[in-house]
């Protein structure tokens, strides 16, 4: 299985393509679709469209996992998060891409083994897990941990039961 994990947001978009085969996850790609803060909000998300569809094009995921939804308390800040992720959902939906989307206690209580995890544990059991050779950057170990807690609850007898959802 291959799939794309995406942490969107409007400047700093993470993203990460992870293969599994057999019992062996590796990365393929990651990173962070960076737009500078000059950039107009509609032109941000015509290119976080355009960049997820290339890495789609580019690498043939056959998957799409996302963090879901989180709780913001300033109401500009969840529709900036929300046109961003719209923009990147879009793109992964219209490549026919299925969409699951975990909780983001669920995605640190599977790579660290609890919820509250802190972004730098996140970031240091990823490259652990994966025997990457640098720390990836917060956005793109998000987007790692999202892949990774997607693959891990693919193999769970209990999968139906546990926090996926499919969108």
């Amino acid at each position: 299985m291959r799939l794309l994990a995406l942490d969107p947001a409007l400047r700093s978009s993470g993203f990460a393509i992870l293969e599994k085969r057999e019992q062996k996850i590796r990365s393929l790609a990651y990173g962070v679709i960076q737009i500078r803060a000059d950039v107009p909000m509609a032109q941000c998300l015509v290119e976080i469209h355009r960049q997820v569809s290339e890495l789609i094009d580019l690498h043939q995921p056959e998957v799409c996992a996302v963090e879901s939804v989180i709780f913001v308390q300033n109401s500009r800040t969840a529709v900036t998060l929300g046109a961003a992720r719209g923009s990147a959902l879009l793109a992964a939906a219209q490549r026919g891409l299925n969409i699951f989307e975990y909780p983001p206690k669920r995605v640190k209580q599977a790579v660290v083994g609890t919820g509250s995890a802190q972004k730098r544990q996140v970031g240091f059991m990823v490259r652990a897990l994966l025997g990457l050779t640098e720390n990836p950057q917060s956005d793109a170990a998000d987007a790692l941990a999202i892949g990774l807690t997607h693959l891990q609850m693919q193999d769970s007898p209990l999968c139906s039961l546990q926090a996926a959802r499919r969108l």
